[in-house]
């Protein structure tokens, strides 16, 4: 990987050559440098590009810290023991990682993991006076905030702190956690500034219910943090933030279904319901139909009998289970459930409201499914320009309109109006959600098939290779977009075959 494929953005590429200069900068003394990254797989390819580019003039080394007693001294005197090297005091870089997994929840114990590495951290300036080398230490944005807190003497003597932004993260944020902080002893989470987007990292919160699971406890509290960290996933799924996309789905559905299981116990019927909903969008997501849609029956089911017929939580249910026909071809089922969201939402919320947008968007892409393409056109520009109006330019909302839009446009044959609108939202769904979200790969999917049936071969292949390759590794290999993207790649290479 070049060093200008991996940083996309000059910000970061810029981070990254100041890290440059100062690793080289001190290369026969003690140089402590603190590199920041919530990203695990982003980190690994700079400290990878960086190992590289460096390994002619100073050595590279790497040093996992380990749980329990994460000391950096010990780390880095265990590893200066066993190399011959390091012992002659060569010019070398360290690289320091493992910090990211310390729980920062005591969980039980006297001290929480982290808090015993800034003790050992604070402590350890005359120390590390005996490694005359660059030591690169990798932290997030949350351990960050606690280094500067929690270990001033150390904070005060490094020589230089890296900043790589990225969309992916393994915290949560103060915002998300507000629902649930209730259910935290001592100060843990208290005097925590409500605007950070760093505030617990997401293995804490499993921690922490794992360790009420174990202490045998079944209540309302238990109840509501299976449903908050399911949605947690659910969410980060939804904005990009997930850093192993498959994984993160499979513990959505992990915790909203024990969710599901404690609720329906309790008798907890106000927060079932919206348990039922959001599992049903994961499995819906995973292309498990079969599985999704008893659950939206029930959630609709229990909508109506909690707030009546006339409710925008009902109009939501009626939505969700209509597209969920449409995804398995059962249109004469969707069409009513979609009409009466529609007739809903404009009876409560009148004509200018997303929900509104929305409703005419999914009506539009069922008449288009059917081939009533008069029926939706009209249905989608009036969405779209709801959806620029209220949202703005750049909305997912507003992507989905363009692509929808755009499909139409492209099953009439009017491709030269639907090639901007494809190429506006793939552009807009990388600067939203990053290069590696499915819904990218749905778009490069699409503006491959309108290149395929013009004949424009050579630029269909490659994005067909990049879809294929982010819907393998996001979704699988089975997954029911995987397979189209699959089959179109199939026969546009039958065809470059059959024509050369």
């Amino acid at each position: 990987m070049t060093v200008n494929k991996l940083f996309e953005d000059a910000e970061n590429r810029d981070v990254y050559d100041d890290l440059i200069v100062s690793i080289e900068a001190k290369a026969h003394q003690l140089n402590l440098l603190i590199a920041v990254c919530d990203d695990a797989s982003f980190r690994d390819e700079i400290i990878a590009q960086y190992e590289s580019e460096l390994q002619r003039e100073i050595r590279p080394y790497r040093v996992t810290l380990a749980r329990g007693e994460p000391s950096l001294r010990a780390a880095v005197a265990q590893l200066v023991e066993g190399e011959e090297y390091l012992q002659q005091h060569n010019p070398a870089v360290i690289t320091v990682t493992g910090i990211e997994q310390l729980y920062f929840l005591k969980l039980g114990q006297k001290r929480s993991e982290q808090e015993i590495f800034f003790g050992y951290l604070q402590w350890t300036r005359e120390g590390l006076r005996a490694f005359p080398f660059a030591i690169v230490l990798w932290v997030t944005n949350q351990i960050l905030v606690e280094l500067i807190k929690k270990a001033p003497d150390f904070w005060s003597w490094r020589n230089g702190v890296f900043r790589f932004a990225s969309r992916r993260k393994n915290t949560v944020s103060a915002r998300e956690l507000e629902p649930i902080r209730f259910a935290f002893t001592g100060n843990e989470l208290s005097g925590f500034d409500d605007d950070n987007d760093y505030l617990l990292p997401i293995e804490d919160l499993q921690g922490f219910i794992q360790d009420l699971e174990q202490r045998g406890v079944k209540d309302t509290t238990l109840a509501t943090l299976y449903f908050s960290l399911g949605d947690i996933y659910r969410k980060r799924l939804n904005r990009g933030e997930c850093q192993d996309y498959k994984k993160e789905q499979e513990l959505g559905i992990k915790y909203l279904s024990k969710a599901v299981e404690l609720q329906q116990e309790l008798g907890l019927e106000k927060d079932l319901v919206t348990s039922l909903n959001n599992l049903a969008l994961l499995y819906e997501s995973q292309g498990r139909y079969s599985e999704a849609e008893p659950l939206y029956v029930q959630a609709l089911a229990l909508w109506r009998k909690l707030l009546g017929e006339e409710h925008p939580n009902v109009a939501t249910s009626l939505n969700n289970l209509a597209l969920l026909y449409e995804s398995q071809g059962r249109y004469s089922e969707a069409e009513p459930l979609y009409v009466q969201a529609l007739a809903l939402w404009r009876k409560l919320l009148g004509e200018e409201h997303p929900n509104v947008a929305t409703s005419l968007n999914n009506l539009a892409g069922l008449y288009e499914s059917q081939g009533r393409y008069s029926e939706a056109e009209p249905l989608y520009v009036q969405a779209l320009a709801l959806r620029r109006k209220l949202l703005g330019e750049e909305h997912p909302n507003v992507v989905s309109s363009l692509n929808n839009l755009a499909a139409l446009y492209y099953s009439q044959g009017r491709y030269s109006e639907a090639e901007p609108l494809y190429v506006q939202a793939l552009a807009l769904w990388r600067k939203l959600l990053g290069e590696e979200h499915p819904n990218v790969a749905t778009s490069l999917n699409n503006l491959a098939f309108l290149y395929r049936s013009q004949g424009r071969y050579s630029e269909a292949e490659p994005l067909y290779i990049q879809a294929l390759d982010i819907c393998e590794r996001k979704l699988g290999v089975n997954h029911p977009n995987t397979i189209t993207v699959r089959k179109n790649l199939a026969y546009l290479r039958d065809r470059l075959s059959s024509e050369s």
